[in-house]
């Protein structure tokens, strides 16, 4: 038998974790209620920080308050930016590069879970869930054929009427149906 090996590129580590962060905000007013809170315009990449994969991202974060004894409401906007570090396990004997390509893929978009307010101080927990894959090269063996082997198939030809003449003359027996009437 014989092999090769073929270098690609494939998916060498992938991983997915779930990040909790705790963050406080502060008002002018002393709030009365919150009354909701969402979060949005997410975006992430990653990088290779010394064999562990660097995260960084934003989100934009909108609390909605009630002050003055719950007769007016505003909206608290912060734009959030993070940066999470992860050891994601690579395949084999695989080695995290700069030449790698770290993909990372909101699998959770980041959520507000808690959220509570004590006068003028908003203090809110978030969730994300990222997934983590890394590109890289990679060595493939595979089994290549040996040289006596024939991966063709044969091509049959249509007959010449010259051969099926010869076919009728030789093969086909006239006196077939004089036999049986006897």
């Amino acid at each position: 038998m014989m092999f090769k090996e073929i270098v690609t590129k494939a998916v060498i580590g992938k991983g997915r974790k779930t990040f909790r962060n705790k963050y406080e905000a502060i008002t002018t007013d002393s709030i009365d209620t919150i009354l909701g809170c969402w979060v949005i315009n997410h975006t992430m990449s990653g990088f290779n920080d010394n064999g562990k994969v660097k995260i960084m991202g934003s989100f934009d974060v909108n609390i909605w308050y009630s002050y003055d004894n719950n007769t007016k409401t505003s909206v608290e906007a912060r734009k959030i930016n993070y940066t999470e570090r992860v050891n994601v396990h690579l395949k084999n004997t695989s080695v995290l590069t700069n030449d790698s390509e770290i993909i990372i893929t909101s699998l959770k978009n980041p959520t507000v879970i808690d959220v509570s307010s004590r006068n003028n101080i908003i203090n809110y927990e978030i969730e994300k869930e990222l997934g983590i894959e890394i590109i890289g090269d990679a060595k493939v063996k595979i089994q290549i054929m040996e040289d006596a082997y024939e991966d063709y198939d044969i091509i049959d030809e249509e007959m010449s009427e010259e051969e099926i003449s010869d076919i009728i003359d030789n093969e086909i027996n006239e006196d077939y149906l004089k036999e049986g009437d006897n």
